[in-house]
């Protein structure tokens, strides 16, 4: 059986928070899927050694509308490739008429989808609830990437034993998702104060600004940066981390995914969405907020507790 899954959603977060449902669906019909998926999920790189994922296709629609599968033209074009693959059946994890009628016209005779139209959801439970309605099975939230021991190993061996390894996740979707950068130094130069640390930072190009300041700063020659790796290199050393510290971003949904204690900064993004599905999830809010009060909207970055996370950090490192 050939099966395809729809899975449209932009970040690498995303792509992190439905593979649970990506491998039971995987699992359930004992066959690896193939995965339609934006490029900016990363969704290659992250998947990479993943042995339930057959092939990825890239969906090409752009901000600006002039992708490949954009449009009337790019609705048939995409209609044409998903129809030379002949798959058998697809799981569309999205409510739009538009992925419906594309499966429907590229012949596929199963098809799986969200209730069209709906517009708010929680990503977590719309996934989890679709997709065990659909294999007549119980799906845990908890999201694993899949990494060759032989990838992990070879960062082990080469790391200092004497020092605990923390992934900084200093990026962020949004300037009001991102703790500001001198708190993390500062949090970094307390903590090693008290125990060797090395740090990782967790960002890209455009994050470079931050970068340099990290870097030029008193815990730079403690610190590696991520910037010029592809997200596939970065999966192992990940692994190897004693914990992550960042804010809510792709970087702490894949950390929690390759079962590392992480310590998350919800500024102005919802925790119930985004950090309640993972036991290795710690979060921090914005004082005078709850984890059930924080949404897209609650502008907090002000408000992060530099105690409360060094406090926490503490903690869970040892």
């Amino acid at each position: 059986m050939k099966v395809l899954v729809i899975q449209p959603k932009i970040g690498m977060g995303d792509m992190v928070i439905y593979l649970p449902y990506i491998h039971a669906i995987s699992k359930s019909l004992k066959s690896p899927v193939s995965i339609l998926a934006k490029n900016n999920s990363r969704a290659k790189e992250l998947l990479i050694d993943d042995h339930h994922i057959n092939e990825i296709l890239i969906l090409e629609r752009l901000k600006n509308k002039l992708g490949l599968h954009d449009g009337v033209k790019g609705f048939f074009q995409l209609v044409k490739e998903i129809k030379s693959k002949k798959f058998d059946q697809v799981f569309i994890f999205n409510s739009s008429l538009r992925y419906f009628l594309i499966s429907k016209l590229a012949g596929i005779k199963k098809i799986s989808q969200y209730p069209l139209f709906r517009k708010n959801d929680n990503i977590i439970t719309s996934a989890k609830i679709f997709t065990e309605n659909e294999l007549n099975i119980i799906i845990s939230t908890q999201p694993f990437l899949n990494l060759k021991k032989e990838k992990i190993e070879s960062i082990r061996d080469k790391i200092n034993k004497d020092f605990k390894y923390i992934c900084l996740g200093i990026s962020a979707s949004g300037p009001t998702k991102r703790w500001d950068i001198e708190n993390y130094i500062n949090l970094c130069t307390k903590i090693k104060s008290i125990i060797p640390c090395k740090f990782y930072i967790a960002a890209g190009k455009n994050d470079q600004i931050l970068v340099d300041k990290i870097l030029s700063s008193s815990i730079g020659p403690q610190c590696v940066s991520f910037e010029k790796l592809k997200v596939s290199e970065t999966l192992p050393i990940i692994k190897n981390c004693n914990l992550y510290i960042g804010n809510d971003t792709g970087w702490l949904h894949i950390a929690a995914a390759l079962e590392i204690k992480s310590l998350a900064l919800f500024m102005d993004s919802p925790v119930m969405a985004y950090g309640k599905y993972s036991k290795y999830i710690s979060v921090v809010v914005p004082e005078g907020e709850t984890e059930e009060t924080t949404t897209h909207y609650t502008g907090g970055k002000e408000k992060i507790s530099f105690e409360k996370v060094y406090k926490k950090t503490i903690e869970l490192l040892n």
